[in-house]
């Protein structure tokens, strides 16, 4: 699905269904199939607010930081 702005904001987020699939890791060198919790994330932002190459970093930033976040 796709998020749809409300007036004044810029720009949503969509978070679809976090649910378990299998990815491929590498793992010390050789890849391996494991099972990962995956959730779709989508962007809807006015391009006359935002450009597209920040909309990108930004989630390129919100993917990188997901990926590479440890819980205590």
């Amino acid at each position: 699905a796709t998020p749809i702005i409300h007036q004044p904001q810029c720009a949503i987020l969509g978070i679809g269904k976090i649910e378990k699939r299998p990815v491929v890791v590498d793992a010390g060198g050789t890849d391996a199939l494991t099972i990962r919790p995956m959730a779709y994330l989508s962007l809807s932002f006015d391009h006359r607010v935002l450009d597209g190459a920040d909309a990108d970093r930004f989630m390129a930033t919100l993917k990188w930081t997901l990926e590479n976040w440890h819980a205590p």
